[in-house]
């Protein structure tokens, strides 16, 4: 059947699933999960072990593994940080589907989760397509509009090629830039995380992967939402005391 979605919005559960009720079971699940990892078991053992134990369904397994980290990876992913701030006239490699999709899921009102790093993640996921929604075109002007405002210099977007779709969006993305002069390249990869782990350019993302491999980054979609979307449906993991 093929998709018909129109907004990244959320799950019908989601309600239920992350009602406040459920926040405080959901917190004692990451603040275990995260000990565990920090300790060093293995992320899919440790998940089950926790997840088992707090009677979890596959979404909120799935919200406390991207939500969590080791102290050694909280520590490492602090020090490497550049705030917004200091972008000014900064060259920025964006993890495009990563900042991308969690700014669509944001203005469609879907679940956003801030992880004990204070990264916002989603629960969206493209399964190696990508599907334009109507949020897209707000959502990337609303990245261009953010970057201009804190004055970056040079912005080069990458997609992963093997998604479908990826074409369509290099071209909507490039058309959006030349309309409000920006300056943006766009580049169609095989893998963006390996490009943007070994890049010397300041790397926008929330993937763990590339948090932990990449010389510096800037949390851009967490930033993004803060200011520029204060109604969005923000689920706050880890309170102060456990990260």
């Amino acid at each position: 059947m093929p998709d018909k979605r129109t907004h990244r919005g959320p799950h019908p559960a989601d309600e239920k699933l992350f009602a406040p009720e459920a926040i405080l079971g959901l917190r004692s699940a990451l603040a275990d999960f995260s000990l565990l990892l920090t300790k060093g078991y293995a992320d899919k053992s440790a998940l089950k072990l926790v997840g088992d134990k707090f009677s979890l369904t596959q979404r909120q397994r799935l919200a406390v593994m991207r939500s969590a980290c080791s102290d050694r990876q909280l520590a490492s992913r602090s020090e490497h940080r550049i705030e917004v701030k200091n972008l000014a006239g900064r060259t920025i490699a964006v993890d495009g589907y990563n900042v991308l999709i969690t700014v669509e899921a944001a203005m469609s009102g879907g679940v956003i989760f801030k992880g004990r790093d204070g990264c916002f993640r989603d629960l969206a996921s493209i399964h190696g397509t990508y599907r334009k929604v109507t949020e897209t075109i707000p959502a990337v002007r609303m990245i261009g509009e953010f970057l201009q405002e804190f004055g970056a210099g040079k912005v080069q977007w990458l997609l992963d090629s093997p998604v479908s779709n990826s074409g369509r969006l290099k071209t909507l993305i490039g058309e959006l830039a030349d309309k409000n002069n920006w300056n943006w390249e766009v580049e169609l990869v095989l893998s963006p995380d390996a490009e943007l782990i070994k890049t010397d350019l300041i790397a926008a993302s929330s993937d763990s992967v590339i948090l932990d491999g990449c010389r510096q980054w800037v949390n851009l979609a967490t930033e993004i939402i803060e200011q520029k979307l204060p109604t969005a449906w923000i689920v706050e993991m880890a309170p102060q005391d456990q990260r």
